[in-house]
């Protein structure tokens, strides 16, 4: 009986070693298993996109086949015989757009041809403004540019007012009429700003500081748009911005007197 007791715990002690050995086996298996997850996981995450690869290989198909073959003398990468039907949309208000979008099926909508009209109206503007500027030889005291937000027509402040004072000088309204008769049918919005150095207001002048001084030349301009010329106040706003935004360097008269200005823009902004 001792015997057959001491060979069973023999046994178990021998059970319990090669159990202990193993052991390192559940551990691997956790291990290969939580790797191949993982693996599962990032393959799902980095499949292709069909619908944006067929697009992609269409683009490169259409940019190396369009044109003709450089070699014979064209302007493309291959021959363009075999191009796909595809065609760029029209820009509204550039030059090139017609009034229908490719093979005539589909109108332009009212807002683009809205926009195209405006453009042409706004480069037809800025011609006439800048005809008259050097027909009249005012290249020194009126400026126009063609900004992104419109056409900025600058007025030195020398050419309009007096130094501290914000009434209109009588030599102006000859061109500000004709600024008017050119606003007159425009279908957009005019911005009139105020602007001045930082030379602090002299004692004599009626206004406190270039806050009010601004903001009174900018209104006397909107002013004469509005009570002489009869123009409609719902195309117009006006703000006085100081010495906020100047246009040059503060520290020359040059610069102080670029700053002293009234700027009129004509928004690239469709009315409602």
């Amino acid at each position: 009986m001792r015997q057959s007791q001491h060979e069973r715990s023999r046994r178990w002690k021998k059970s319990q070693q090669n159990d202990s050995k193993d052991r390192w086996m559940i551990t691997y298996a956790d291990l290969i298993t939580l790797l191949l997850i993982f693996f599962v996981i990032m393959y799902g995450m980095s499949r292709l996109d069909v619908e944006k690869y067929e697009l992609v290989t269409q683009s490169l198909q259409h940019t190396f086949s369009s044109g003709n073959s450089i070699i014979n003398g064209g302007n493309g990468i291959l021959d363009g015989s075999q191009s796909p039907d595809i065609h760029k949309e029209p820009i509204p208000g550039s030059a090139n757009a017609d009034q229908s979008k490719p093979n005539g099926t589909e109108p332009l909508s009212e807002r683009e041809l809205a926009f195209r009209k405006q453009e042409e109206e706004l480069q037809n503007l800025m011609a006439r403004i800048e005809a008259y500027v050097k027909d009249n030889q005012l290249q020194d005291q009126i400026h126009v540019a063609d900004l992104p937000k419109g056409i900025s027509i600058t007025l030195s402040d020398r050419f309009l007012f007096d130094t501290g004072k914000a009434e209109l000088k009588q030599e102006s309204a000859k061109t500000m009429a004709k600024l008017a008769s050119l606003f007159q049918q425009l279908n957009t919005v005019i911005s009139i700003e105020g602007h001045t150095d930082n030379q602090p207001i002299v004692r004599a002048s009626r206004y406190k500081d270039n806050w009010e001084l601004s903001g009174a030349r900018a209104l006397s301009v909107l002013r004469f748009f509005l009570d002489k010329e009869k123009l409609d106040p719902q195309h117009f706003q006006y703000a006085g911005y100081a010495d906020t935004r100047p246009a040059a360097d503060n520290t020359t008269d040059e610069g102080r007197q670029k700053n002293r200005r009234v700027e009129i823009t004509v928004l690239r902004q469709l009315q409602q």
